[in-house]
């Protein structure tokens, strides 16, 4: 007998006031929000990559702003500590997932989903 096995994951609308940008750590595994996990948020400039914000998830998984609101158009990344959520025996150490902002964009959410030797990211809202 074969068993088959549905995963929904519902996202809620992000009110159309909300800038900025924010991202939510999903653990597969332990079925919750991935609390405590250290990110770093990178710019991409003219000579490399530049650090320009950091926060570590709520209780919920969350990071629900970067501090700041006005993201100018352009590349930026999230460098996720998966290390220092997991533990010095985790299979990714540091997930580094790359976005574009365009223009008239006010508001990302990438979130993170992730197992114990996979993971996978998307433009939420």
């Amino acid at each position: 007998m074969k068993t088959l096995m549905f995963l929904a994951i519902a996202t809620l609308a992000t009110p159309a006031a909300a800038t900025g940008i924010s991202t939510h750590v999903l653990d597969l595994a332990k079925g919750i929000g991935g609390p405590g996990v250290p990110v770093v948020l990178d710019q991409r400039t003219a000579t490399g990559w530049a650090e320009i914000s950091r926060g570590t998830t709520d209780g919920e998984g969350r990071i629900r702003s970067f501090g700041r609101e006005d993201f100018a158009a352009g590349d930026y990344r999230l460098r996720f500590d998966m290390q220092g959520y997991s533990g010095p025996q985790a299979f990714f150490p540091e997930i580094s997932v790359v976005f574009r902002i365009a223009p008239d964009v006010k508001h990302v959410h990438v979130p993170l989903v992730l197992s114990p030797f996979g993971y996978s990211t998307y433009r939420g809202t």
